[in-house]
């Protein structure tokens, strides 16, 4: 499988779960969370204006119009790719860009002031979603495969 359709299906993957369990949390968690572990993990509905992890609220447009730009960016840098790892991170930051620009553009008013759906709620962290995490996991494993590469 070249680069490009590694990343375009691991992209893919990432938006359909995170629409996926968007959808799953609006439907089942409208009433209340769900207390996974008392004290430690539950699932909360929380509509989020605004950046990753709740930071800058009120600032979504803004941060949908920067993941915009990287979506354009990751694809067109995407065929450059040379192993499958960059290609996978690549991806895994693609898809949670796409699944939260989904949510900016798809539940406002208008067009990129929709609220991003967050649900997974540790009591030590801020609530996020399979996108957030993809996002991050993408992110550090790029980070880690360039210190890899620099030291080679």
């Amino acid at each position: 499988m070249s680069a490009r359709r590694l990343a375009l299906a691991v992209a893919a993957a990432v938006v359909a779960g995170d629409q996926l369990t968007k959808w799953w949390a609006v439907a089942s968690l409208s009433d209340g969370p769900v207390v996974l572990i008392d004290g430690f993990l539950q699932f909360r509905l929380v509509r989020n204006p605004g950046g990753a992890f709740g930071s800058l609220p009120g600032a979504g447009p803004i941060i949908a119009l920067a993941a915009l730009a990287a979506v354009v960016v990751i694809v067109l840098i995407v065929h450059r790719l040379q192993g499958r790892w960059e290609s996978a991170a690549m991806g895994l930051v693609l898809g949670g860009a796409i699944g939260n620009l989904i949510d900016r553009v798809a539940r406002g008013p208008g067009l990129l002031d929709g609220k991003v759906i967050d649900f997974v709620d540790f009591d030590f962290f801020p609530t996020f979603n399979v996108a957030d995490s993809a996002i991050t996991i993408g992110a550090v494993l790029a980070v880690l495969l360039a210190l890899r590469a620099e030291r080679a």
